[in-house]
C-alpha cells in the first residue's frame, strides 16, 4: 500500500519541531555543516543506521565537512508522507549542530 502524502499545511506545521528543515520541491531538506569530514561522516554513519532501521533511506551527498539531505516517499509519488517527518525528527535528534 502507497503512503499517503502530507498537505503542505501539516508539512509547515511540523517544521516549527525541526530547526533548519525546508519544504522545497515535495521535499524535506536540512544542509549540516560539522567540523571536518570525519564529523560528517559520523553522522551520515548513525543517520544511515536510522534510515536503515526504518528501511527508509534518504537523498544525501556529502562534500568535506558538509551533508545536504533531501526526504520524500518514492512510493507517495515522491510526495512527503509521515515516515519522511519521523526520519528528520530522528536525524535532528542525533545531530550536534543543530
Amino acid at each position: 500500500m502507497a503512503s499517503q502524502p502530507l498537505s503542505a499545511e501539516k508539512i509547515k506545521a511540523a517544521l516549527g519541531e525541526l530547526p533548519g528543515w525546508k519544504f522545497q520541491r515535495d521535499a524535506l531538506v536540512k544542509i549540516f555543516k560539522f567540523g571536518n569530514f570525519r564529523e560528517a561522516l559520523s553522522f551520515m554513519v548513525r543517520a544511515g543506521l536510522e534510515a536503515e532501521g526504518m528501511d527508509h533511506h534518504p537523498e544525501w551527498t556529502n562534500v568535506y565537512n558538509r551533508v545536504a539531505i533531501r526526504l520524500n516517499t518514492h512510493d507517495a509519488g515522491g510526495r512527503v508522507t509521515a515516515k519522511d517527518l519521523e526520519l528528520a525528527r530522528k536525524i535532528q535528534a542525533i545531530s550536534w549542530v543543530g
